[in-house]
């Protein structure tokens, strides 16, 4: 540890989201005006570390900073290729040639498990916040990031719905979520889809295709919107799936091939308009109460902790726990599953379960089935 002012050292890994600069933001203004720190920016995270690229930021009247909170992507940079752990060695160097006495990371889960193994054998002073669209970080009911995504997929869905209608067609829409579906099942419920697809829980054709003309039959209704996640799987699967561009495109081919009933098709991949815009309120507060959190812990000396949202506050975890339980999946038995089958929507074969209320459950009250 140094003996002169404290030096705190913050950077983004992974893919960018909305909420990233806000986090920094947090960071910088209560580690310089709370603690008197001084806080280096490293540019492209470990990177930046290998490179030794770092610049001060200071929250001196907070003027320049303001901006950052309508900002999206990262100042800093990001960084979710390489081989990390292969140059291990330099970039644990780097903490240490920067001069840093704690460096805090906003990342995923990926960028999470890399980064406690460097931290592990560096012998850093680590702390991490969670950030990602697809809300698949463990131990958090909330990363960074998820709640705009959230929001930027229903505004496209209510687009989308509107040309679906006047053209009495089908919209396949993809999403992001390559092993979890959360962005997918909170958009889709939101957005009003019939059809939502997630990685947790595997879907059939004939099952699709039964939906769409039930909804045909039953509502006279011809034009549909089919939520996808990217990771989303087949019950039995196709090894023709690789041929297409997209899963999206994989499905909306082979509703074409079973459907009884003609349906005109279309096809929209999101990608990573997902990812941009500035953060909506929810990940702002996330971002101000987590990078707050974050600079208290060091300023403690408690390391080796990742600042978590849980029952609606802020508490910290171990870093440890995160990476043993991450991904965090979607529970097929969930109450926002069982909200989407009870609106109508097809989200796989999996039958409705009946509530039981957790609450009851958890004062040993006998439920009823």
């Amino acid at each position: 540890m140094s003996t002169s002012r404290k030096r705190l050292g913050v950077f983004t890994s992974g893919g960018d989201c909305p909420g990233l600069n806000t986090a920094i933001r947090a960071i910088v203004a209560h580690a310089t005006l709370s603690y008197g720190w001084e806080v280096l920016g490293i540019l492209h995270a470990t990177q930046g570390l290998m490179e030794r690229k770092a610049i001060p930021l200071n929250a001196e009247g907070l003027g320049g900073m303001d901006v950052l909170l309508n900002m999206g992507g990262t100042i800093l940079g990001a960084i979710n290729k390489g081989d990390t752990l292969g140059h291990a060695d330099e970039v644990i160097a780097g903490y240490h040639e920067l001069g840093l006495d704690a460096l805090i990371a906003i990342c995923g889960d990926g960028s999470l498990k890399i980064l406690h193994q460097l931290a592990q054998k560096g012998n850093w002073n680590f702390l991490a916040i969670p950030k990602t669209i697809d809300n698949d970080v463990a131990l958090t009911d909330r990363a960074i990031g998820f709640d705009t995504a959230v929001n930027t997929v229903v505004e496209a869905l209510s687009r989308i719905t509107s040309t679906a209608a006047s053209h009495d067609r089908v919209f396949v829409v993809e999403v992001m979520g390559r092993t979890a579906g959360h962005l997918a099942l909170y958009s889709g419920i939101a957005g009003g889809a019939d059809i939502i697809l997630i990685p947790e829980i595997p879907y059939s054709i004939e099952g699709i295709c039964q939906h769409l003309q039930k909804l045909r039959d039953r509502w006279g209704r011809k034009f549909a919107l089919i939520v996808v996640a990217e990771g989303a799987k087949p019950l039995e699967q196709d090894a023709n799936h690789c041929h297409h561009a997209s899963i999206a495109h994989y499905i909306a081919d082979k509703i074409v091939q079973h459907s009884p009933i003609p349906i005109e098709l279309r096809v929209s991949v999101l990608g990573h308009i997902q990812r941009g815009g500035a953060p909506m309120a929810m990940d702002r507060l996330l971002a101000a109460g987590m990078g707050n959190t974050a600079v208290d812990l060091a300023a403690q000396g408690t390391f080796g902790r990742m600042v978590a949202w849980q029952a609606g506050q802020v508490v910290t975890v171990p870093i440890a726990e995160v990476v043993a339980k991450c991904p965090r999946h979607v529970d097929p038995d969930s109450f926002l599953i069982r909200t989407a089958q009870g609106l109508g929507i097809y989200v796989g074969d999996k039958p409705m379960l009946p509530y039981v209320d957790p609450i009851l459950c958890r004062n040993e009250v006998i439920c009823a089935i």
